[in-house]
Formats: structure tokens, C-alpha cells, sequence
């Protein structure tokens, strides 16, 4: 019989029995699903018993609540459940009203007590029906006796205060009943078989009573004997139902057999309690929508303007066509037109008629007639175009304004006049040669050199392009999260949310950001938001449960995790599903996927990740030294490794460790390395090169055939000077057959050693291929850079062209373009590319002192170099 308390009334106490084990052969397993029986006395009518609709299902181990879910557990589970067994397959129901439930009430109600206890004690006995004769009487001399096989598991029940919960389930370890350890767990001060035996209705039947230490063993103890009951619901109002069972006693009656009986035995009790409503309500998808909206307000719209500055330079090229029609009619009249029939007009000549223009124009009023024609369109350039309202605080910045003023109205009056001149549209301003993901790849680089003004204006210029681009905030709100602060990472990461409430990465990086924020209250309505979208994500439920963790909400992160595990289940199945169909089929398939699993995030631009240090895939590739080598099996796929790859990718460092603690406990052979890659790049955050090189030297030692671990390996030489050592690894991962991750990276210092090195044919080959791989300004200069040494000057040239057109804020290209320049004896041109190098500041000192010895060896003096 197993029997347990719960708070009904007021202060009343309904114990719940179950009765009536029923001792099962072993050999056989029992069947899923089959039904549940009413707690009421043997019946004979058939199937009188069963409760209908309502039957035992099952589960995962994983899923379960109880002490035995670890993978570890399923095989002494499997082989429990198949041998001799007690089973009840019984549900009982009760009814708790408001003041049992209610936490506000003045007596202890379940909230409180289950807040206070945390586990539950659940009895257990063996039961005994009366002898002859005195038929329902039991003896009174038993009362004093020890109960048989008294025993007690120890129920979890936190894990209903979590909001939303409304059942546990699982298979809970039985104890040999003692009073100290009962009362330290439970803080339950009575047994209810031994001091509360009066208030049990237990008919005919009886507890069962150790006889005296001079009794012997009718069997030998067996060492499989064990104990399963699944039991059920509690509901608020409530039912709690006892559901399936199993597990042997022997009819032991020596004392000191029985009290190690339930330890030896590995006996375990499966139980299952259900609550028709949640003890805590959890709040509705819509309610954490409203939340977050009130977190993050929507911005409005700008009101539509009448006027905007497409429209005002308009209106300048307008009146500027208007002004120099008119001054060419007065042109007409002073001079004729047949002078423009008698060929070339000499300088002097024309200077002449301007001078004689220029006083007509005065002395006749025209010229300030014509000057207060563009006077109003230029003030509303400066209004519509520069914004500018106010007055200026010094005469400094006044003179700047005007200067950046002037230059632009001249330039727009030469596009107005060279449209009216030549009868011809101008055609419009050529489309950047850099895409939003080229972009990325150069503020990439920037990070590289540690030059983050640089990167941050890159990412700015990603977000100018499109600032509907979720990719685009969120990238540059994980440069702010690393490099410059929270606030304005949460910024980027909020503007996200605006765009997209239902963004699963913005929510879970709006709470990442909140966390480094401390505002704890608002990053759980974030990370909780992203758990309530549909479908369903690994990731977040998995940074819920890290979330919780460092709150110390222990029952809440346990419950996300194990949420998180059982949607990585599925996944995992069904791609094992699609391999079989696709091997029925005869098709080769693909591996299982190791990836992080893709979010959703509303940008078709997201570009690879090329981030010096990211997260190396897990598949160890063959390589072409053996092709006959079987490839190795990827490691476990786990929900921390997944989320490991996500932080990684927004630089969320103290979620980083968390997982990576997780993982290095949750794994059974040792740390894979995937784990030793992740642990290294918090180490090449904070420059702690020494423990960098211990985790690359580990990663080494497992997957010695991964070309991310020897890419990690020569960016780690690369920053301890050490380039022959870079090299050489750099050199190993250019042969394998997959490329790393960073191929980027790899081919840019790679080039860089072999220019150092004069090997400048090796270099211009690595250099093509990283065009070829991602081209960007540094590629094409290590290009140009390889072909001047190697007195190529045609193609050097076109290199540095592709170069500047890609980023012509590069002060080395225009170096060497001045030097190419200088060879070719176009000393203009040279002047110019020399004026940028010096405004952009050079800090290549052996490049400016080369340009000075080519230009006083071409001979062309001084003036401006």
C-alpha cells in the first residue's frame, strides 16, 4: 500500500491510499497504453473497474520529473519494468479548495508547504488481511510493533510552483523509513502508517508487522527486487491519481534484512500527480507581447513632409537652368550669336567679354535680381538638406558650414549646367561598389586590427543602407555588447524588436543585454516571450534555463532545460527519419546536421560568419593525404553546444561560460572539441594567450584533422609573433579538402608572412584566392602590393583600383598607387594620390619613405611631396 497527505481544507489533511498491489511474473513488460482503474474494492463485472478515457501513456525517461531520467538510468529502468513488479494502475482523486490552495490564507496551504518542504514524503508498506475468527478486528498488539517493508520516497513537488505546470511524473527512489531523515527532508514530524494508522479506512485488511528477530527468511533476498508506482494528479481543485506500478518484495521478515531491503534492491516508486489549473497561472502569450511593447515602445512614424531635400535640390537645379538661360540671352544680346561660328575664341577675347558681361549685369541690377532668384532655394537647402536651423556657436563652425556648402552647390550648379548644355539627362550617382555584405566582411577586418572606429563606421554604413535590416542591428548590437557598452547594444538589439516583435534572436538578445544590464525583471519577460513564439526554439528554452540559473531559480532552469532537450529529441529523430527514407530510397544521404539551429531573423542578407575565432563546424573532414580513412562520427549534438555557437556569433561571453559548464558536465566522454574551440575564444577575447594555447593544444589531440582547430592554432601563433609557426598551420589548413571557417582570415595573414618573407608570387597566389574566396580592400592590396614588388605595374595598378573602389579610405592604397604613378612618370596624378595618402595618415613610415626616394629618383623636385 502507498499512502500520502495532502492539505484539502482548511487545516484538514485527506490521506490518499492505494491499495491492492497486485504482484506481477516478471518476463513480460507492460503494455502502453492501457487503462486506469477506479480505487475501489475487486469488482466482478468485467472492465467494471477502468476509468474511461483515461489510460497510462508513458513517456521518455527525460521527460520525468523523478530521480531516475538520466540516460545512464534507461537501462536498469527497462529491465525493472520487466521483471517481478507490484502494480496498481490506480487514480485517485480529491478536491482542494481555496483555502488549501491559496497562498494569501492563514493556514498552510500546498503553495506554502511545498515552498517550504520541496519534497514531499510518499509511504510505503506491506499490507496484511485479518485472520479467521475475529474477522475485521485487528489485533492491538500489532499497533506496537514495527510496520513491514515501512518505507518512503521523496517527491520533488517544486517544480509546480513554476508557472503554467500542472503535472510531474516520474520514478522516485524508496528509502527504509527513518524518523530523522524523513523529518530533515520533509520536515514532516509523524509517519502516517505508524502514528496515524487509527484515521485510516482500511476495511478487512491490515499493515503488515515485523515478528520478532528470532523469525528467518521464508526466501532469499533477492538482488533485482524493486519498486515502481506511477501515480497521479493533483488538481487545484484538484484529483491526484495512482497509476501504474512496479516492483517486488520478497516476504522478508528479518529485521535486519528489511531496513536495507529498498537501498539493495535499487527499489524506485513511479508516481505521476496532475492539477486541472496551475497552482502559479502563466502568463499568456499576449500578456508578455503587451510587456515587451510597454518595454520598447513603438516609435511613430515621421509625419509626411511637403518638402523634402530630393525636392529642394530639384528646385536649385530649376532656378540655376532659369539664371543661366537668362545670362546667355544677355550674352546674346551684347555679343551675337554669329561669333560662335568663327571658330576658337582666344583667351584674351574672352576675357574681355566676360569683363563687359560681369558690368552690364552690375550696372543694370540684373546681377543681384539673378542672385535673389537662388537665394530662397539655397535656404531651403540648408533647412531640408543640412537641417540646419539654429544659429552657430563659434565662427569656426560657421566658416566650416560654409565651405562644405559652397562645395556642394557648385557641384549640383555644374550638373544643372551640364544638363542644360549638352540636352541630356546627367546620369544619376553610380551605386555603391560595396554590398551590406561586403560591409560586414570590412568591419570584420577592422575588429581584426583592433581599429573598432573603423568597424563601427562600417556597421554604421550597413545600417545607413537599410535600417529595415534586422541582421544589420543586430550585428552592430554585438560590436556595441563586446567593444563599447550594454546601453547601446540593448539600443540595437531593441530597434530589432521594433521591426520584428516576434524576432526570436532580438527578444533573446534584448534579455542577453538586460543581463549585463542587471535588470533582471525585464530580461526574464524577454527571454520568456521568446520561449512563448511558435515554433518552438532549442536555443531559447536553452538561455531561459542559463537565465534562471544565474537567478538561482533552480526548479525553473531545470524545467527549461529539460524543455529544451526533449525539442532536440524530435529534431534529432526526424532527421534520423528523413536518412532512413532517403537510404530506403537509395539515395546517399547527408549527415545529421551539427549546426546551431537557424533562428528565424528576417534578413535574406545574413552573411557567412567570417569572425576571427568563431565556432568551428563539428564534422572532422577527411583530408587528401588519406582518402581511404573513414571519417570520424560528429560528437553528440547537446542543447548547450547549440546555444554555444549562437553566443559565440553575438559575443555574449558570461552565457558562453554558463554553457560551456553545462556541457562539460552533461558530456560522458570527456570534452569534445567543439567545447575546447568554444573555451578558447573567451580565452582570445581577453588576450590570455597561455590558456588559448592549452585549449587549441587539447583540440589538437582529439580532432587532429580539423582545419578549424589549425586556423584557431595559426591565428594564435600570429599573435605571438611566431609567423613561422603560422605559416606552417596556415599552410596545413589551405590542404585540407574543407575549407575553415575563418578561410578569410587564414588567407589574409597567410599573404601578409609571405610579403614579409619577399616571397611575393606565393603571396599574389594566396591573395587571388582570398579575392576569389571574399574580396575586399585588404585582398585586392595584398594583391597590388605582390604585383609592384614583382614589377607587374599594369596589373598592380588594376588591383589597387579594385581596392580603392571597394574601400577608398585606405591610406596604403593610395601609397602604392602614388609609387605606380611615379613609375610611370605621371607626376599629377602621383601629386594627388600622395595628397590622400598624407590626409587619410599613413602610419606606414617605410611606405612614405619610399614614395620620397621614387620621387627624387624620377627627378620631378619638391613642391608638394
Amino acid at each position: 500500500m502507498v499512502c500520502l497527505q495532502m492539505p484539502a481544507a482548511a487545516e484538514k489533511e485527506l490521506p490518499l491510499l492505494f491499495k491492492n498491489g497486485i504482484l506481477k511474473a516478471g518476463g513480460e513488460k507492460e503494455p502502453f497504453p492501457r487503462p486506469k482503474n477506479w480505487p475501489v474494492g475487486p469488482i466482478l463485472a468485467p472492465n467494471a473497474l477502468n476509468i474511461p478515457d483515461s489510460f497510462i501513456v508513458g513517456g521518455p525517461y527525460e521527460d520525468e520529473d523523478g530521480d531516475l531520467n538520466k540516460s545512464e538510468d534507461k537501462e536498469f529502468r527497462a529491465q525493472a519494468e520487466s521483471s517481478r513488479r507490484v502494480v496498481w494502475d490506480m487514480e485517485t482523486r480529491c478536491f482542494l479548495d481555496a483555502d488549501a490552495v491559496a497562498v494569501a490564507s492563514f493556514v498552510p496551504s500546498l503553495q506554502m508547504r511545498i515552498a517550504e518542504r520541496r519534497h514531499w514524503p510518499v509511504e510505503l508498506c506491506r499490507m496484511s488481511t485479518g485472520g479467521k475468527g475475529k474477522g475485521n478486528k485487528p489485533d492491538k498488539k500489532d499497533e506496537d510493533k514495527p510496520i513491514a517493508f515501512h518505507g518512503v520516497a521523496y517527491v520533488n513537488m517544486m517544480h509546480l510552483l513554476c508557472p503554467g505546470v500542472t503535472q510531474i511524473r516520474g520514478a522516485f527512489r524508496v528509502f527504509n523509513y527513518e524518523d530523522s531523515e524523513v523529518f530533515e527532508k520533509t520536515r514532516v514530524q509523524y509517519s502516517i502508517f505508524r502514528d496515524r494508522r487509527s484515521q485510516l479506512s482500511l476495511g478487512k485488511e491490515r499493515l503488515g508487522t515485523s515478528p520478532s528477530s528470532k523469525a528467518t527468511t521464508s526466501k532469499p533476498l533477492k538482488e533485482d527486487s524493486n519498486a515502481m508506482v506511477r501515480s497521479g494528479e493533483l488538481l487545484s481543485p484538484s484529483k491526484i491519481q495512482l497509476s501504474d506500478g512496479t516492483g517486488e518484495s520478497e516476504n522478508v521478515t528479518n529485521l535486519s534484512l528489511e531496513g536495507q531491503l529498498y537501498s539493495e534492491a535499487g527499489t524506485f516508486l513511479v508516481m505521476e500527480i496532475k492539477l486541472d489549473r496551475p497552482l502559479v497561472p502563466k502568463q499568456l502569450r499576449e500578456e508578455l507581447a503587451q510587456r515587451v511593447q510597454e518595454l520598447i515602445p513603438p516609435r511613430p512614424a515621421l509625419a509626411p513632409r511637403t518638402e523634402g531635400a530630393k525636392k529642394v535640390v530639384e528646385d536649385y537645379h530649376k532656378r540655376v537652368t532659369t539664371v543661366a538661360v537668362a545670362i546667355l540671352r544677355e550674352y546674346h544680346e551684347l555679343f551675337g550669336k554669329q561669333l560662335l561660328e568663327q571658330g576658337v575664341m582666344d583667351h584674351e577675347t574672352m576675357e574681355e567679354q566676360k569683363r563687359q558681361l560681369n558690368y552690364e549685369l552690375n550696372t543694370s541690377g540684373k546681377y543681384f535680381a539673378f542672385k535673389e532668384q537662388l537665394k530662397y532655394s539655397v535656404v531651403k537647402i540648408v533647412r531640408e538638406k543640412y537641417l540646419k536651423t539654429t544659429a552657430f556657436e563659434t565662427k569656426e563652425q560657421l566658416q566650416a558650414f560654409l565651405s562644405e556648402l559652397y562645395v556642394y552647390l557648385v557641384d549640383h550648379m555644374h550638373m544643372a549646367l551640364n544638363k542644360l548644355l549638352s540636352g541630356e539627362d546627367v546620369s544619376p550617382a553610380p551605386p555603391p561598389n560595396s554590398t551590406r555584405k561586403q560591409l560586414l566582411l570590412f568591419a570584420r577586418e577592422a575588429e581584426a586590427i583592433k581599429d573598432l572606429k573603423l568597424a563601427s563606421l562600417f556597421y554604421n554604413q550597413r545600417i545607413a543602407r537599410d535600417q529595415r535590416s534586422i541582421q544589420a542591428w543586430l550585428d552592430y548590437g554585438a560590436f556595441c555588447l563586446l567593444y563599447e557598452d550594454a546601453t547601446k547594444a540593448q539600443e540595437c538589439f531593441q530597434q530589432a524588436v521594433c521591426l520584428d516583435p516576434q524576432h526570436v534572436q532580438s527578444l533573446l538578445l534584448c534579455g542577453i543585454a538586460c543581463v549585463k544590464l542587471r535588470t533582471y525583471e525585464e530580461a526574464e519577460i524577454f527571454f520568456e516571450d521568446a520561449c512563448s513564439l511558435e515554433p518552438p526554439s532549442i536555443i531559447a528554452w536553452t538561455l531561459t534555463g542559463l537565465f534562471y540559473e544565474m537567478q538561482n531559480n533552480y526548479i525553473q532552469a531545470e524545467r527549461s532545460f529539460r524543455e529544451a532537450k526533449k525539442l532536440l529529441r524530435a529534431e534529432l529523430e526526424e532527421e534520423r527519419r528523413i536518412l532512413e527514407a532517403a537510404e530506403a530510397e537509395g539515395k546517399k544521404p547527408s549527415s545529421p546536421r551539427t549546426e546551431p539551429e537557424e533562428i528565424p531573423d528576417g534578413s535574406a542578407d545574413k552573411p557567412p560568419e567570417v569572425e576571427e575565432g568563431e565556432t568551428p563546424k563539428e564534422e572532422a573532414p577527411a583530408v587528401q593525404e588519406a582518402p581511404q580513412a573513414p571519417e570520424p562520427q560528429p560528437p553528440p549534438c547537446t542543447i548547450f553546444m547549440k546555444s554555444v555557437e549562437f553566443l559565440m556569433q553575438f559575443n555574449a561571453v558570461r552565457f558562453v561560460h554558463k554553457a560551456l559548464a553545462h556541457e562539460l558536465l552533461s558530456l560522458q566522454g570527456g570534452p569534445t572539441c567543439a567545447y575546447y574551440l568554444a573555451l578558447g575564444w573567451t580565452y582570445q577575447l581577453r588576450e590570455d594567450l597561455p590558456r588559448w594555447e592549452e585549449c587549441l593544444r587539447e583540440a589538437v589531440r582529439i580532432e587532429p584533422l580539423n582545419p578549424n582547430v589549425w586556423a584557431q592554432k595559426g591565428h594564435l601563433c600570429y599573435q605571438q609573433k611566431d609567423f613561422e609557426k603560422a605559416k606552417d598551420c596556415y599552410e596545413r589548413v589551405i590542404s585540407f579538402e574543407e575549407d575553415a571557417a575563418d578561410m578569410h582570415f587564414v588567407y589574409l595573414r597567410l599573404g601578409s608572412i609571405y610579403l614579409d618573407e619577399k616571397k611575393y608570387a606565393r603571396a599574389k597566389h594566396i591573395f587571388l584566392l582570398a579575392c576569389d574566396n571574399s574580396a575586399s580592400c585588404l585582398t585586392w592590396l595584398g594583391v597590388g602590393i605582390a604585383c609592384y614588388r614583382l614589377e607587374e605595374m599594369l596589373e598592380a595598378e588594376d588591383a589597387l583600383s579594385e581596392a580603392n573602389a571597394l574601400n577608398n579610405t585606405n591610406a596604403e592604397v593610395w601609397g602604392y598607387l602614388a609609387l605606380i604613378c611615379l613609375q610611370g612618370g605621371r607626376q599629377l596624378e602621383a601629386e594627388q594620390c600622395y595628397k590622400y595618402t598624407v590626409k587619410l595618415g599613413l602610419q606606414n613610415n617605410a611606405l612614405l619613405h619610399e614614395i620620397r626616394e621614387a620621387q627624387q629618383r624620377f627627378g620631378f623636385g619638391d613642391p608638394s611631396l
